[in-house]
């Protein structure tokens, strides 16, 4: 589900008001030429956004003097929220962990033209600058150690963090971009979306919310997905109780194939960030362990993008993931 969205006012308000939260979040191209050259849809702001505009974010304060036309985003969340408000960026980049490589695959309608700057380690400055953006997003915890560098190019805006912070982050960018309200309507009407599928979830379930677990494969250890992350606040949008690993405010645990018990829950979603030769997931798949879980024993273990589940960290990814669940849990998907 890939529509310009349109939001409830009440969470956005909040989240457009404040500074950016600091925890620790969670961790394309086709032919045409909608070009990422061309100025980002007409209409550059919203119709009561004004510029001059000074904009406090975590590295302090930038002032953009227009509507921003061509922008370029350093990583993924960023890119899920440009496309949402309209914006064809000129650079972006592609999550760092992909094992197809290039752009997410479900942005790909809106990105067509954009250049790739990467990798987001070390974007590239010379090509960002050959674009001329008059925008540059990221976060501190990403680019951090660069912003001097990218703020001397175009003015630029970074969120403190990534993942559990997504909504912050958006309200943040749309300040940035001139589009407050557009931003504000997406975020309230994917909440509205989230609470209609938790109680459709609910009733479908006998008055009762299952627990649903999250585990990704990487070339390391395997990972359960907590409440501090971006899939486990959209889980927690949708009213999806947590087993009691991941029921607690943090991001994310490693845990050894002695130690699958913990991923146990009535649903289980499974993503691959790397090469799944590269990651512990077909020996963890094979334990009596993993094999014992209630929810492999119920085929209620399902695959799902990691690039949405994991790197989409934005509107679009968040509603994709409500299909997912609504799949998982045999119920018709909100529109």
């Amino acid at each position: 589900m890939r529509t310009r969205h349109r939001l409830p006012v009440a969470v956005l308000a909040v989240a457009l008001g404040t500074t950016l939260l600091a925890g620790c979040g969670g961790s394309a191209t086709a032919d045409g030429d909608k070009s990422a050259a061309a100025p980002a849809a007409s209409g550059a702001g919203d119709a009561s956004a004004s510029f001059p505009i000074t904009v406090k974010h975590a590295m302090g304060s930038t002032e953009i003097k227009s509507a921003p036309k061509r922008v370029v985003v350093l990583d993924s969340g960023e890119l899920d929220d440009v496309t949402l408000l309209g914006i064809t960026p000129v650079g972006a980049v592609s999550p760092h962990l992909k094992t197809e490589g290039g752009f997410p695959t479900y942005l790909k309608g809106e990105i067509q033209g954009a250049k790739d700057v990467g990798p987001m380690a070390e974007p590239n400055l010379e090509l960002i600058a050959s674009l001329k953006p008059d925008l540059i997003l990221s976060s501190k915890v990403r680019h951090e150690k660069i912003y001097d560098k990218l703020s001397a190019i175009a003015p630029t805006v970074f969120a403190e963090t990534t993942g559990v912070t997504w909504k912050e982050n958006i309200a943040l960018y749309a300040k940035a971009l001139g589009k407050e309200a557009q931003a504000q309507q997406a975020l309230a009407d994917y909440q509205a979306r989230a609470a209609k599928l938790g109680a459709e979830i609910k009733e479908t379930n006998g008055g009762t919310m299952p627990t649903a677990s999250v585990v990704r494969f990487i070339a390391g250890p395997t990972r359960l997905y907590q409440k501090a992350s971006f899939s486990g606040t959209v889980l927690k949008d949708v009213g999806l109780n947590r087993p009691a690993s991941q029921d607690v405010d943090a991001s994310m645990m490693d845990v050894s194939p002695e130690q699958l018990d913990k991923a146990d829950a009535d649903l289980v979603f499974v993503t691959t960030a790397d090469d799944p030769n590269k990651t512990q997931q077909s020996q963890v798949q094979s334990t009596p362990l993993w094999q014992n879980l209630k929810a492999v024993k119920a085929n209620k273990v399902f695959t799902v993008p990691d690039e949405t589940w994991m790197s989409g960290i934005g509107v679009q990814a968040a509603d994709q993931m409500l299909n997912d669940i609504a799949k998982a849990t045999g119920v018709t998907p909100v529109k």
